[in-house]
């Protein structure tokens, strides 16, 4: 089932798989999307440990998920490196039993207040053919709004959306 939903993804290797099956490394890249974030910012955004968080960062850069922007110069001297996503993940798939963007999902979803979410859940019975055409009208649905340029004054807004069997219908 999956294939007719990525048919237009590749498979993530084992290294890129192993780098997006962390709930931290996908919001990194959440954070990131559309605007370069530095170690330290995204350490703040995420309350976590500069250290830490730069082993992340390192991951995903080198597995192509982030790239490194042009280095600032802090008033001390200093330096830092901003971070932005590249889009890679849209554009992959990764194994079917990864929960990590499940997990991501609701741990972000937990940060924002219920009044502020919007959800709906449907369920159907179509042909295969007719499933066929539904996951296919949804995908270009998103690549349209994925592909369109950034505002970066617009509010930022995250999809999540999950077609599965129902296992509580036969």
């Amino acid at each position: 089932m999956g294939k007719i939903w990525f048919m237009d993804r590749r498979e993530a290797s084992d290294e890129e798989a192993k780098a997006l099956a962390s709930v931290l490394r996908l919001r990194i890249l959440r954070i990131c999307l559309s605007e370069a974030h530095t170690n330290k910012e995204i350490a703040e955004l995420l309350g976590r440990d500069p250290a830490s968080i730069l082993h992340h960062v390192r991951t995903l850069v080198r597995t192509g998920f982030l790239e490194p922007r042009e280095r600032r110069t802090l008033p001390g001297g200093g330096r830092e490196i901003p971070y932005l996503a590249t889009g890679k993940s849209w554009r992959i798939s990764t194994p079917a039993q990864n929960h990590a963007m499940l997990d991501t999902f609701i741990a972000e979803l937990a940060l924002v207040p219920a009044e502020d979410v919007d959800t709906a859940r449907l369920g159907l019975r179509l042909s295969p053919a007719d499933m066929s055409e539904f996951r296919t009208a949804l995908r270009a649905l998103l690549d349209d709004f994925a592909d369109r340029p950034v505002d970066p004054s617009a509010a930022a807004w995250s999809v999540f959306v999950t077609v599965h069997p129902d296992p509580n219908r036969p």
